[in-house]
């Protein structure tokens, strides 16, 4: 009974609507007041649900705990959500951060495309309707060589159309080997499945050969795929089918062989010291005739999904009405025609795209940058340590690449690597590092230089 009457006891402690409406401290958010009601409401309703759960909690205290349930609400809302983070992760196309950062450049051509009108589907030369692929199109051709190009929201959106658009109701051979999955659990058969095509498994997990693809085509095929596993390596006995001898198997039945390149690299990544990835304009030359890979990957520009190759396919995949839905925006189109435009000058990409920056920057540059962070941190309680890393591209490209990077090792006596990491985080900006042998890590082949005063003011004040 007394239960009863102490749930009741604590029920009327809780403040009416109208009495926390008039809280001096809410009108400091800029809400108009029938949001704040709806606010208020809903987080009254919220403690009312979970009071009798709540058996320790006073009535004394119920005041306090609503008004900051309220109050995280508002902070929540009025102020954004998406933020600038600080990457000390040494993951350069950190997913979960946005991937690529873009070029000085893109962000300007954003800006102006956001805040004016632009002639995107205009042809200022005659005044009639245009064609919003016109502001990339051609230079995609010129950097990789393919007859046509077309731009869709992601990466996975552009293998899905291409399937749909030329395989639909058809069957798709592809080796066991390159059934990927990426991210958020996108799987290439799920995506087949759902564009309309019938997937069909040849070879073996460590070995496909060409027969294997020539026994399986008939009249139901329709094209012949090829994707590759950017995010992983299939080491020791293994064996796959490069990418000209499948296009000489597809072209002697009439067929086409589409390729998923995923990262998508246009500009070779040996001359700074890296591994070999498929270059888009090697893949034309080698006949591919459908290639798709991401924008805001190694490319280094926005998100989206590159459609090139063969004219006939490119113009068949436009008419499908599937492209409308999955077309880009003014926004997309602007950064990436600007990101490209640095392709024209490669020599010049390490200083004008931040993806290049990052991948170029020595390692003696790193290491006076973290001595520099080192020699500015004077918390007692903190111990900073320069010491040998490596870094990661991320983003299922270069997987077995290890970057050769440098990291600033911390360690507190007041703070676990842990409480360390969190703390961190809620800084504002946030800064996003990692725990590892017990130790608080800070990667500088992710950070800016002009980003090491921030670092610096951040853990001062831990």
């Amino acid at each position: 009974m007394k239960s009863a009457t102490d749930l009741q006891e604590r029920y009327r402690a809780i403040p009416s609507v109208q009495e926390l409406l008039q809280a001096p401290e809410f009108h400091a958010y800029s809400i108009a007041p029938q949001y704040l009601k709806q606010i208020i409401q809903e987080e009254i309703h919220r403690l009312r649900q979970s009071l009798p759960r709540r058996s320790t909690l006073t009535p004394e205290r119920i005041p306090h705990v609503l008004m900051e349930a309220i109050r995280s609400r508002l902070e929540g809302i009025v102020h954004p959500r998406l933020i600038r983070v600080i990457n000390a992760t040494g993951i350069i196309l950190h997913t979960n951060m946005g991937r690529a950062p873009l070029a000085e450049a893109a962000r300007k051509a954003i800006g102006e495309a956001a805040e004016h009108y632009c002639n995107l589907e205009i042809d200022l030369g005659t005044g009639r309707r245009g064609d919003r692929m016109a502001h990339v199109e051609e230079l995609l051709c010129l950097l990789t060589g393919a007859e046509a190009a077309l731009v869709v929201n992601n990466c996975a959106a552009a293998v899905f159309l291409v399937l749909n658009s030329l395989c639909k109701k058809k069957e798709v051979p592809v080796s066991r080997g390159e059934l990927v999955e990426i991210g958020g659990s996108f799987r290439m058969p799920e995506v087949m499945k759902a564009s309309g095509a019938k997937m069909v498994e040849v070879g073996t997990t460590n070995k496909t050969h060409l027969q294997d693809y020539e026994e399986v085509i008939s009249a139901r095929t329709g094209a012949l795929l090829k994707v590759h596993t950017s995010n992983y390596r299939i080491l020791g006995f293994t064996a796959g089918v490069a990418a000209p001898e499948l296009v000489t198997l597809a072209h002697r039945h009439d067929l086409p062989v589409i390729y998923d390149m995923g990262s998508g690299v246009i500009q070779d990544l040996q001359q700074w010291g890296y591994s070999h990835e498929p270059l888009a304009r090697e893949m034309v030359e080698a006949g591919v005739d459908v290639i798709t890979f991401s924008g805001d990957k190694i490319l280094g520009g926005p998100q989206a999904g590159i459609i090139l190759g063969k004219r006939r396919y490119v113009q068949k995949i436009r008419r499908n009405h599937l492209t409308r839905a999955l077309r880009c925006d003014k926004l997309i189109l602007a950064a990436l025609e600007a990101t490209l435009r640095l392709y024209l000058e490669p020599e010049k990409l390490p200083q004008r795209l931040p993806i290049a920056g990052l991948l170029t920057v020595s390692r003696e540059t790193l290491h006076r940058r973290g001595e520099r962070l080192c020699s500015e941190v004077t918390s007692a309680h903190l111990h900073l340590e320069v010491v040998e890393a490596f870094a990661q591209m991320g983003s299922g490209a270069l997987p077995l690449e290890k970057i050769p990077s440098v990291a600033v090792k911390v360690t507190s006596s007041r703070f676990s690597p842990l409480k360390l990491a969190e703390k961190l985080r809620r800084h504002h900006p946030p800064i996003v590092g990692y725990v590892q042998e017990d130790a608080f890590f800070l990667n500088l082949r992710t950070v800016r230089e002009d980003e090491l005063e921030t670092l610096t003011k951040a853990l001062n004040s831990l």
